[in-house]
């Protein structure tokens, strides 16, 4: 269960690490699992040239593009990760957040994340509900480490509080990510920290803040694995992609 002081800093700033979370042993078999599944090609893989993320190849075809990022669908690849990502520590931990009846989204996130050394690209400033659509901008996901995560392998960094933040429509690029080139933006973004993870940690994050991350400048890959849910009272907006998949209630 969350302690009150967590509860209270995921409602401030938007996120909360809880150390320890998972088994150790079971972060080896997801990473065993997505090695497997990366080495078999088995889809849907989202490579490093679909993101078009700054820095990332061209194309499939250029070098590093066929380099794979997520593994997406991962509540459809194994009972070991749906059932991770059901289970009744986490679900308890949600509900705190969320309310009683709480639902796992199949379109967003579920996934295992990877960042390759060379070609893993960066990612600017954006929230998670760019592209979601649902009654309210207003879900949680669940970030587990499996590997550690650093600044150098390309860690997640957020901004404090930011969850809470009107940003007028000038403040956004065309693809909804916070511009770098515009001074009020670059003040709030002197306000981001570093999430700093080791294996077997959980990061829950409100998909309102903003988060970026940067390239894996080391010589090991790092895997994380990310799901995303909502409340029952904040279903998506029909006919959006956000409905695109059925959901799996908790």
């Amino acid at each position: 269960m969350l302690t009150s002081s967590q509860i209270v800093q995921f409602k401030n700033f938007g996120y909360v690490v809880i150390p320890e979370f998972a088994d150790l042993d079971y972060c080896e078999i997801a990473v065993a699992l997505a090695r497997s599944e990366l080495k078999k090609q088995v889809m849907p893989i989202e490579y490093e040239a679909d993101t078009h993320y700054p820095g990332a190849p061209k194309s499939r075809s250029a070098e590093g593009g066929n380099t794979a990022r997520r593994l997406l669908g991962a509540t459809q690849r194994s009972t070991q990760l749906v059932d991770w990502a059901t289970s009744e520590p986490l679900t308890e931990n949600l509900r705190q957040l969320l309310g009683e009846r709480i639902f796992l989204s199949q379109t967003h996130h579920n996934c295992i994340m990877i960042k390759e050394p060379k070609f893993s690209s960066s990612i600017g400033w954006h929230r998670d509900n760019r592209n979601w659509k649902f009654e309210r901008p207003d879900l949680v996901s669940a970030w587990l480490a499996l590997t550690n995560e650093h600044e150098e392998n390309g860690c997640l960094w957020v901004i404090p509080n930011s969850h809470k933040w009107l940003i007028d429509e000038y403040q956004l690029d065309k693809h909804q990510f916070l511009r770098t080139d515009f001074d009020r933006n670059i003040d709030l973004i002197r306000n981001a920290v570093p999430i700093l993870l080791n294996k077997g940690d959980l990061l829950l994050t409100h998909s309102n803040l903003f988060q970026a991350a940067g390239r894996n400048t080391t010589n090991r890959t790092m895997y994380s694995m990310v799901f995303t849910y909502r409340a029952a009272d904040n279903p998506p907006v029909k006919g959006s992609r956000s409905a695109n998949a059925a959901e799996i209630a908790l």
